[in-house]
């Protein structure tokens, strides 16, 4: 019996799908299914693995024997990848970058060429590598420890009784048992099939499911979406076919990610414009000191290379990346303490930029299982009540079916001659016994979907009344053994769900944060409704039924825009409904637990998944809530929400950084003068205005809501913020050029102009530290006066003086400091206000 022999009244047409066995002739199936088994006996050979009897093998699966000795011959289905960035990836992408090797040259020439002090930053690029290497680290530890703690199971056959193992445990041969919603281990040979279904579509982007029959192959990474059966491993570990795309699919992220995206942009710009800067500032300085023959003959050639590593130190935003990448682990690890995975660490960002939830309501409104709530009996046909323990005792019964072993397990001996298992597509199974008690076919499904119209009012009356309780309501109904005539109902079975106490209280969050809410359930409309109300939806009217639903995308946008609770939607139209939101301008986060959310799941822009549902629904999603707690999802908002607006502050002090490097490493170059830094004191500029600061606002927390255009913000703010800092540095050094204090000696008026424009330049940064800092709360006042405090106290410790070479000026020199300091600071506070008022920076948290 297959679907188009059973043609339940209302059934939709729906689009074909493929179908690689149902035409192949018996004998085709057979003959493959033996060069196979053939095949697998070669490997055997080889391998000097005993040979396998084939029937004994599918009605035990293997021994323990078979099991060790296959695991001798290492042909397990462990991958020798982890489920995260390895260590030596972790140090890689924290040590060996560009930005590091540019400032590792620098520091090579600083210790051949000169003052072992102006090479104090480079401790400070070691520090901000091993920072990056440690934090990262601790988190990958967190993470494996509880990817390994919520691995997905394979359930076997083994000598004759039905195991759960973790992937890596089963061997080749195994006999792998599937049921709805698993996810294939390792790839795999069809023994058994009953409407077996198979999901492929992350491994070939095809998203109609594959029937699957005896001889047929089944890829590892792929899902059971209907149906039942049996498998042989095939090829385990490394060989099988989605091994090496899972591994490197959970290596790295492939979340959107507008930080990200933004800040390799950023790093791209510089990284450009660094070549012919560079090679500007080197012959400006050489330059400054006679010229290159000059400067070569009287060994000045030192002090020019020295003046060019302070320009190009000052122009690299080394720890921007760092702190991105800091601000991501730690939000994984502070969310993996609440039970939530990030299967993928910008994820915590991508909540955050949401604003549109769709919502599965069974297992994620509600708590998932069903419990039986009561029968009408309309036309009892002997036998019903077995047909109804024999579906509840089922092994890939789901759980409105499986509620019903808790009133019926008289089940029966006889064994059907045909079954069809329940489809999210079609809404109803069936199953057919022979000449027997039971004889007949019997279908168990929704109403509407099932009984027509005309013939079964009562029942169909009965149904809408329940529905309209909020009761989840299936019809059994039986057509004679003949197949002739309609089906005719036999009772209504009733169900109930028990509401997530945390369900209305989160979805409120979600309103008060202006996030939209849409429902879209399989069930039936008016039950999806009354679940709606109670969990907070204002709306009117019974639910949008989704067998209405147009497929013309633009037809689609108008039901969208006017209904947020649809019910009887299918697992196709929940991709749709995704995909059409999502080309309506939306960032769409989906919510589910069944396999018949895995396609919505997998293309929404945050698949979130519930702790307790099937294996493949949790393989697509980018968070897993394992212990399925709703009300997990604004803290995981909150995370997100903090790492956007403290990594928006500390890129705007890196890039006001970064231009004001740029502008007066330009402008010296042209003038060719003498840079006005050292290397130390642009480290301390550097430790002071933004490397210390920069750490602590990382990790601040910050509820600031998510607003799209990251860089276009940030370099509103930091092209203006570094330019005024460029002028202000330019105005003091320029008349330090203009008017030495020759009566002091050479080498004083140059450490005073340095002294000069390194308490500007550190002066006008604290202020764009305390602008960038605000709202103050007790810990950035704290951060901000602290910085003060450790400027007040460099310039007043003769050592730290000496150090930094540092000598306060006086006279025309320090009036001139004061004044333009204090107009700089102004020119970055009226800034401030106006970017304030156009909505490119936010005090609002």
């Amino acid at each position: 019996m297959n679907e188009t022999d059973l043609k339940p009244a209302d059934a939709r047409a729906r689009k074909p799908r493929r179908d690689l066995t149902r035409n192949k002739p018996k004998g085709t199936i057979l003959a493959e299914r033996r060069d196979e088994h053939r095949r697998l006996a070669m490997v055997h050979a080889r391998g000097k693995l005993a040979p396998v009897d084939v029937a004994e093998l599918e009605r035990s699966g293997l021994s323990a024997a078979q099991v060790h000795e296959r695991r001798a011959a290492e042909l397990t289905n462990a991958v020798a990848h982890e489920s995260s960035r390895s260590v030596w990836a972790i140090v890689r992408a924290n040590v060996f970058t560009l930005f590091n090797t540019v400032l590792g040259s620098c520091l090579v020439l600083v210790l051949l060429a000169g003052d072992p002090r102006d090479a104090l930053f480079g401790f400070i690029v070691l520090a901000n590598a091993a920072i990056g290497v440690v934090q990262e680290y601790r988190a990958k530890r967190t993470l494996d420890k509880l990817a390994v703690l919520h691995a997905p199971l394979a359930r076997v056959l083994r000598e004759g009784r039905e195991q759960d193992l973790a992937v890596a445990d089963v061997v080749q041969d195994d006999v792998l048992l599937l049921r709805t919603g698993d996810q294939i281990p390792a790839d795999a040979i069809i023994l058994a099939a009953e409407s077996l279904e198979i999901d492929e579509s992350l491994l070939t982007g095809e998203s109609d499911p594959v029937i699957k029959g005896p001889g047929d192959m089944a890829l590892s990474g792929s899902a059971v979406v209907d149906g039942y059966g049996t498998a042989r491993v095939h090829r385990v570990g490394a060989e099988a076919y989605a091994s090496a795309l899972t591994a490197e699919a959970r290596r790295f992220s492939l979340v959107n990610s507008e930080i990200r995206n933004s800040i390799n942009r950023i790093i791209l710009y510089i990284a450009w414009a660094l070549i012919p800067i560079i090679l500007l500032v080197i012959n400006g300085q050489m330059s400054a000191h006679g010229g290159w023959a000059a400067a070569i003959d009287s060994g000045a050639w030192r002090i020019a290379v020295i003046s060019a590593v302070a320009s190009i130190v000052a122009m690299i935003p080394e720890g921007l990346v760092l702190l991105t990448s800091i601000s991501f682990g730690m939000a994984a690890v502070t969310l993996a303490r609440r039970k939530v995975l990030v299967q993928e660490l910008p994820a915590v960002e991508g909540l955050a930029r949401v604003d549109m939830v769709c919502l599965d309501k069974t297992g994620t409104l509600t708590e998932g299982s069903m419990e039986w709530d009561g029968s009408t009996v309309f036309g009892p046909v002997p036998g019903w009540e077995q047909v109804l323990a024999w579906q509840g005792a089922h092994p890939n019964a789901n759980a409105t079916t499986s509620a019903l072993a808790a009133k019926y397990d008289d089940v029966p001996v006889e064994r059907p001659t045909a079954e069809l298992p329940f489809s999210s597509a079609r809404k109803y199974s069936s199953v057919t016994f022979g000449d027997g008690a039971l004889a007949g076919e019997w279908v168990l499904g929704g109403p509407e979907m099932v009984l027509t119209h005309e013939s079964h009012k009562e029942a169909l009356e009965a149904s809408s009344e329940a529905s309209g309780r909020g009761l989840r309501a299936v019809v059994l109904a039986h057509r004679p053994v003949n197949g002739e005539g309609d089906l005719q109902a036999v009772a209504l079975l009733t169900f109930h769900e028990k509401i997530r106490s945390d369900a209305a209280e989160t979805l409120q969050y979600f309103r008060e944060q202006g996030i939209e809410l849409k429902i879209i359930s399989g069930d039936n409309p008016r039950t999806v409704a009354i679940v709606a109300r109670e969990v907070g939806f204002d709306f009117t009217g019974d639910g949008y039924d989704a067998r209405d639903m147009p497929e013309d995308r633009e037809a689609m946008t108008e039901v969208l825009e006017r209904e947020s609770v649809l019910g009887r939607v299918t697992p196709e139209q929940k991709k749709s409904i995704v995909l059409t939101l999502q080309s309506m301008g939306h960032v769409v986060a989906m919510t589910g637990d069944g396999v018949n959310d895995a396609l919505a799941l997998k293309h929404a822009d945050m698949g979130i998944a519930m702790g307790s549902g099937a294996a493949a629904t949790k393989a697509v999603s980018r968070l897993v809530l394992l212990d399925g707690k709703f009300s997990h999802l604004p803290s995981v908002v909150a995370e997100g929400r903090r790492v956007i607006a403290n990594v928006e502050r500390v890129a705007n002090l890196f890039l006001t950084k970064t231009t004001y490097a740029i502008l007066i490493s330009i402008t010296i170059a042209l003038l060719m003068w003498r840079y006005p830094f050292l290397p130390r004191q642009l480290s301390i500029v550097s430790s002071m205005t933004i490397g210390i600061p920069a750490f602590f606002l990382a990790l601040l927390p910050n509820a600031r809501r998510y607003q799209p255009g990251f860089l276009r913000r940030t370099l509103m703010f930091a092209i203006p913020a570094g330019t005024i800092v460029a002028v202000c540095i330019m105005a003091v050094y320029s008349y330090a050029h203009a008017f030495p204090h020759t009566t002091l000696g050479t080498e004083h008026v140059v450490r005073e102009a340095q002294t000069a424009v390194t308490m500007t330049v550190l002066v006008v940064a604290l202020w764009v530290l305390g602008a960038l800092a605000r709202p103050f709360d007790r810990w950035r006042a704290l951060l901000v006066a602290a910085m003060v405090a450790g400027l007040a106290l460099v310039m007043a410790v003769p050592f730290a003086r000496t150090f930094f070479a540092l000598d306060i000026p006086s006279g025309g020199l320090l009036a001139v400091t004061i004044a333009v300091t204090a107009t700089g600071c102004l020119a970055i506070e009226l800034l401030y206000r106006f970017l304030k008022r156009r909505g490119a920076v936010s005090e609002r948290e």
